[in-house]
């Protein structure tokens, strides 16, 4: 009589709350690479799919779609904030990191724009646009017309009229080049557009 294998042969062993961690940032980091190819419309099951789970583990991390977006743009934000509290960190290193998030997030990128453009976002948004405003600010020079108040307010102007270049590339090579092109013309130097590695 031959032996059927029993479904826990053909499946790896749950490993239950030991792996919710892990499963949270494969998440996340599929979820930051469907949007980006694929908008913030995209399926949850395309995310669940591409991180290698089922759709009730995505459900169990994150109740609804805003829920997903929301931990991508917090991870973003949290990135920008490491990279400006890297020791000798520069305006121009940290403007580097957004401008990576920039060029590879749509949801970042409105994130910025509308803060910048309008000065308003809804709840959470508004919190996360003001922590890459204070952040960025933190990094200006004390003295000179970098550190005058006007300069400080303009920062968060300027980082949404670079987001409004950014949104007209097709490809994330065209959302660089535009967005250097952009710090460029508004006169301000961008360090390498790379993601914070810390």
């Amino acid at each position: 009589m031959a032996e059927h294998p029993t479904s826990q042969a053909r499946r790896p062993a749950n490993r239950g709350p030991k792996a919710a961690a892990g499963n949270r940032a494969a998440l996340v980091a599929a979820a930051r690479e469907i949007y980006a190819v694929h908008g913030l419309d995209a399926p949850l099951s395309m995310i669940a799919r591409r991180a290698g789970v089922g759709q009730g583990v995505l459900y169990r991390h994150f109740p609804d779609r805003d829920a997903v977006a929301a931990a991508i743009l917090e991870e973003n934000v949290r990135e920008i904030e490491q990279a400006a509290a890297v020791e000798g960190a520069t305006l121009a290193g940290v403007l580097g990191v957004l401008t990576w998030h920039q060029v590879r997030s749509a949801a970042f990128i409105g994130l910025l724009h509308a803060e910048g453009a309008r000065g308003r976002a809804p709840g959470a948004a508004r919190e996360l646009a003001d922590r890459v405003g204070r952040t960025l600010r933190g990094c200006l020079p004390a003295g000179g017309r970098a550190g005058a108040p006007d300069a400080r307010d303009d920062l968060m102007l300027a980082v949404a009229m670079v987001s409004g270049a950014v949104s007209g590339g097709a490809t994330h090579e065209e959302r660089e080049r535009r967005a250097l092109a952009a710090w460029r013309l508004l006169g301000i130097t961008v360090g390498p557009v790379r993601p914070f590695e810390g």
